[in-house]
């Protein structure tokens, strides 16, 4: 069902593009203007999901892809969790509940959200391999993971618009650095540093 006209929208849209500016500015080697572009989409994500209609949870998972990449993240899960009932049963809240506690630190409950999202698209499992994998500290599933992401973005790239790089990877990436996972294979959509 399509999404009902206003402001919620406008600022959707206005979110996506200025997140396709910031991936474009990583694929460029601005690292400066990409991490001040991607934490404004990230804010019009927020902003996007207090005035969208209850359980729009993929702006929530925008915000944090957003945050993520940007190397911003404590704050965007903080307020992911605090607006992210437990009782949401869907996919998306799920997502987004995951990304939140790998920020955070929160293993179990990452893993527990990974597997609610599950029941959402084949992207939403593969996305879930790669939480778990990060979660339990498996190199090798998570670089399997990832290889899966990559690919199934390289093939419905041309297909997708307004964005330029493997936004999920590159954010998976970033959540994987801390926890010193090896790096996940590479596609030539995800910048270079």
């Amino acid at each position: 069902m399509p999404l009902s006209e206003g402001p919620h929208l406008d600022l959707l849209r206005e979110a996506l593009a200025v997140e396709a500016d910031g991936q474009r500015a990583l694929l460029r080697g601005d690292a400066g203007a990409a991490a001040g572009a991607l934490r404004e989409a990230a804010r019009l994500y927020r902003n996007s999901w207090e005035a969208a209609p209850p359980g729009a949870f993929g702006r929530l998972i925008g915000m944090l892809k957003a945050a993520v990449i940007a190397g911003d993240a404590a704050d965007a899960a903080a307020y992911a969790r605090s607006q992210v009932p437990e009782e949401a049963a869907s996919p998306p809240a799920a997502y987004a509940r995951a990304i939140a506690a790998l920020v955070e630190g929160d293993d179990a409950a990452a893993r527990a959200a990974a597997e609610a999202m599950r029941a959402g698209s084949d992207a939403f499992a593969r996305t879930a391999d790669a939480v778990v994998a990060l979660a339990g500290g498996d190199a090798a599933a998570y670089a399997a993971a990832v290889r899966a992401i990559v690919t199934d973005f390289e093939a419905r790239h041309d297909h997708l618009t307004g964005v330029p790089i493997a936004d999920t990877a590159l954010m998976l990436e970033r959540l994987a650095q801390p926890r010193g996972l090896a790096a996940a294979p590479r596609s030539s959509l995800l910048p270079t540093s």
